[in-house]
């Protein structure tokens, strides 16, 4: 194994360069890390501080956007780039995740074209395609994206994802890869997990939508299945069979209340503003609608299959590690 500050020389077997993750040290970062290191050197890019962190990783505390990421590339011989790094804080301003998200993203690409990574990772969301009253019941990878209509802040998101798809067409020389999850459940802090763990979860009364719910380390595992040599393009990835939303809730073993819709657009904003919730209002419209994938290329490509069952995957959400 490669430890710090040991890279392979430039005609090493790609199979042994270095991974680069952006957005290590987001719990989903560290996961894929903490696998990833057995048996690759990996190194990451995050102003965050990457707390037990194993010795063999290298962890770069600067922000992507800044010229010290550049020096990265040039000095390292990287097989892969795993794009983690999005922002999804709602609360931080639209100029801070556009420059964030848009304009850090873009650099990245550059740097992977100009030194020519073989292969690059992005992860994006199925929240992309955006829950809404007309959608079929599972969609597929050339759906389009409508999840900003409605929701601000997730039209960087989109953009990141159109920009990866633009990258795909104009450097076939990189596999790039975009993988797009439904619901994330674990520790990590994202409004799906967020809201699973309030001790009494609102719903909206007359709504109780069929939703897809994906267990952490099944991420992770995709995201390792598509380092593989030879894959490329766009998967959605679902774990799970589809349940009703009350019963994913019931599942939690906390209370549930249903509200009428008018009452919570109105109460949420307010919340919200009063940083009384974490939960913005666009967010209602997924516990409202549908917003289903197919996912079956992911299956059939990938080699992917979720190892976490609807109940594992549930209570993941009060996993603290």
């Amino acid at each position: 194994m490669l430890g710090r500050g040991r890279r392979p020389a430039a005609d090493t077997d790609p199979s042994l360069r270095s991974i680069l993750i952006t957005g290590i040290c987001g719990r989903l970062g560290r996961r894929l890390a903490r696998r990833l290191h057995r048996e690759r050197h990996v190194i990451g890019v995050d102003r965050r501080s990457f707390e037990g962190r194993p010795k063999d990783i290298e962890h770069h505390q600067i922000d992507i956007r800044r010229k010290k990421t550049q020096d990265i590339f040039r000095q390292e011989q990287l097989a892969a780039v795993v794009h983690l790094g999005v922002m999804h804080d709602p609360r931080v301003s639209q100029m801070e995740h556009h420059s964030w998200n848009l304009a850090g993203f873009q650099r990245l690409l550059e740097f992977v074209a100009q030194y020519d990574v073989p292969k690059l990772i992005v992860l994006s969301s199925a929240n992309a395609y955006g829950p809404r009253p007309d959608n079929p019941q599972f969609i597929t990878e050339d759906a389009p994206l409508l999840g900003g209509a409605s929701f601000s802040e997730i039209r960087d998101l989109i953009e990141v994802d159109m920009l990866a798809q633009s990258f795909f067409w104009k450097h076939p020389q990189t596999e790039t890869v975009i993988l797009r999850p439904v619901h994330i459940l674990g520790s990590v802090r994202n409004a799906p997990s967020n809201y699973l763990r309030l001790n009494v979860i609102p719903t909206l009364l007359g709504f109780d939508p069929m939703v897809q719910v994906i267990h952490q380390d099944d991420v992770v595992s995709a995201i390792l299945a598509a380092l593989r040599p030879g894959v490329r393009g766009i998967f959605n990835l679902a774990g799970p069979a589809p349940l009703p939303l009350s019963r994913v809730i019931e599942m939690t073993g906390r209370a549930r209340a249903a509200i009428p819709h008018f009452v919570m657009q109105t109460i949420i904003p307010r919340l919200w503003r009063f940083r009384a919730t974490s939960f913005p209002a666009p967010e209602l419209d997924h516990i409202r609608y549908v917003c289903m994938v197919d996912d079956r290329r992911a299956r059939d490509i990938l080699g992917y299959t979720h190892e976490h069952d609807i109940q594992e995957t549930v209570q993941a959400v009060d996993d603290i590690t």
